[in-house]
C-alpha cells in the first residue's frame, strides 16, 4: 500500500476544489470510450471481410466472449492492485496494453486475430476506464458520487457512440483496416501524453479515510478491512445488497453485448449499411452518455433506486421496441430509449456500490462489481451467441435479453434497500 498518510490532510475532497485533476481524469474516460467504440459498429458490421460467415454467430461473438472474460477478470485485480500501488500506475499499464490493438486489427488475416485483438483491448478498459471513474470517486465528496460517476459514464459513452459513427465513415472511404488502425494509434499517443500532467489519487482516499476515523465511524460499514478473496466472497455472494447490484451489472452488460455484436447484424440483414447502423448504435450510446450527466446528479438529490429500477423497465422497452418494429427511423427510436434506461441505471449502480464501500477497501470492492458486470460481456456473448446460431436467427437472442434485463430489476427492486438519503 502506498503511504500517503503524512499529506493526507491537505488532500481535500470536492469536485470543484479539484476540478483540474477531475477534468484531466474525465479527459482520459473520453480517450478510453473512443478506443472500444471504435470497434463496436465497423467490425461486426464487416467481419465477413475477416472471414466470418453470415450465420456464424456464436463465432462472431467470440471477440466479446475474450474481451469480457479479460476486462472482468482484470477489473477485480485492477481495484487491489490500484489500492497498492496507486491509481496512476495501473492507469498507464492500461494504454501500454492498448497499443497492440489496432496493430493486430490491421494486419488480422482471420477472425482469430481480432480475438486476440479484444484480449488487450480487455486489458486497456479494465485498467483505464476502472482507475478513471475510481479516481474521479476518490476525488469527489460523498455526496457527489454519483454525479462523479455520473461525468465519467457520460464522456466515455458519449465517446463510444462518435467513435463508432466516425470509424463507419472513415471505413467506408478507407477500409476498416486503416480507420481503425490511425483512428487508434492516434487516441492512444494522446491519452498518454495527457498522463504527464495526471496525480494519483490514492492520496485523497488516505485523507477520507483518516476523516473517517476521527467521527465516530462511517456509517455505511464498520467491516474491517479484509483480504482480497474474502472481499470478493463478501461482495459476490453474502452480502445481499452488494449481490443484487452485482447481477444487475451482468444484466446490462448482457444487453450491451447484443447491441455490439448482434445488433450489426441483425440491421444488416435488414438491407441497412454501415453508416445506418452506425447511427442507431451511436445514437444508443451517445443518449446513453448524454443523459448520464444528469442522472447521476438526480440520484444524488433523490436516491439510487428510483433512476435504477426506472432505467431497466426503459431498457427492456427499447430492446422489445427493437424487435417488433422494422424501420429505420423506428430503431433510432428505440435505441434511444434504450440508451436513456442505461443513463438511468448504469452510474447509479456503481454509485451504489460506492456508498456501502469503506474508503479503503473502496478499489477492491468496486473492482468485484466491475469484475462481475464486465464478465457480462463474456456471458452475454456466450449465451445469445448460443440461442442465436440455435435459432439460427437473432430475434430469439432479443426476446431472451428482454426477460434477462426485466428480471433483473425486479430482483433489484426486491433486495436492495435505498443507499443514499434523500436530500431535498
Amino acid at each position: 500500500m502506498i503511504s500517503t498518510a503524512s499529506t493526507a490532510p491537505q488532500h481535500v475532497r470536492g469536485i470543484l476544489i479539484n476540478r483540474g485533476q477531475f477534468l484531466l481524469q474525465t479527459a482520459q474516460v473520453f480517450f478510453v470510450g473512443l478506443i472500444i467504440g471504435m470497434e463496436r459498429n465497423v467490425l461486426p458490421a464487416m467481419s465477413h471481410i475477416f472471414g466470418v460467415d453470415k450465420n456464424a454467430f456464436l463465432f462472431l461473438a467470440s471477440f466479446v466472449i475474450s474481451f469480457g472474460l479479460v476486462k472482468g477478470a482484470l477489473n477485480f485485480v485492477a481495484g487491489g492492485l490500484s489500492d497498492r500501488i496507486g491509481r496512476k500506475r495501473v492507469l498507464l499499464l492500461g494504454w501500454i496494453a492498448g497499443i497492440p490493438i489496432p496493430i493486430l486489427i490491421f494486419f488480422a488475416p482471420n477472425w482469430w486475430w481480432i480475438v486476440g485483438a479484444n484480449v488487450f483491448l480487455g486489458i486497456n478498459q479494465a485498467f483505464t476506464w476502472t482507475m478513471t471513474v475510481t479516481s474521479q470517486i476518490d476525488l469527489a465528496n460523498s455526496h457527489q458520487r454519483g454525479l462523479a460517476v455520473g461525468i465519467n459514464e457520460a464522456m466515455g459513452y458519449i465517446a463510444v457512440g462518435l467513435a463508432g459513427l466516425a470509424t463507419g465513415y472513415l471505413a467506408v472511404l478507407y477500409g476498416p483496416r486503416w480507420a481503425l488502425l490511425v483512428f487508434g494509434l492516434i487516441v492512444i499517443a494522446l491519452a498518454m501524453m495527457l498522463l504527464f500532467w495526471i496525480q494519483d489519487t490514492i492520496a485523497w482516499v488516505h485523507a477520507e479515510h483518516t476523516q473517517n476515523q476521527q467521527r465516530a465511524g462511517p456509517p455505511v460499514s464498520t467491516t474491517p478491512e479484509a483480504g482480497a478473496w474474502a472481499t470478493f466472497l463478501r461482495v459476490s455472494f453474502r452480502d445481499v445488497t452488494y449481490r443484487a447490484l452485482c447481477q444487475a451489472g451482468v444484466a446490462n452488460k448482457i444487453a450491451d453485448t447484443l447491441v455490439w455484436v448482434l445488433f450489426p447484424v441483425f440491421f444488416r440483414f435488414h438491407s441497412l449499411g454501415v453508416i445506418r447502423i452506425g447511427w442507431i448504435t451511436g445514437i444508443y450510446a451517445m443518449v446513453w452518455g448524454l443523459c448520464q450527466f444528469w442522472t447521476g446528479h438526480l440520484a444524488d438529490r433523490i436516491g439510487r433506486k428510483p433512476p435504477v429500477l426506472l432505467g431497466f423497465a426503459l431498457l427492456a422497452a427499447g430492446l422489445a421496441g427493437t424487435a417488433l418494429v422494422s424501420h429505420f427511423s423506428a430503431w433510432i427510436m428505440t435505441a434511444a430509449v434504450m440508451g436513456l434506461g442505461m443513463a438511468l441505471l448504469y452510474p447509479n449502480l456503481i454509485a451504489a456500490m460506492s456508498d456501502v464501500a469503506p474508503p479503503l477497501e473502496r478499489g477492491r470492492i468496486l473492482g468485484t462489481y466491475r469484475y462481475w458486470r464486465d464478465t457480462g460481456y463474456a456471458i452475454g456473448g456466450l449465451i445469445l451467441g448460443l440461442v442465436a446460431q440455435w435459432g439460427d436467427e437473432i430475434l430469439s437472442a432479443i426476446w431472451l435479453t428482454v426477460g434477462i434485463v426485466a428480471l433483473s430489476g425486479l430482483w433489484v427492486a426486491l433486495a436492495v434497500k435505498e443507499t443514499h438519503p434523500r436530500t431535498t
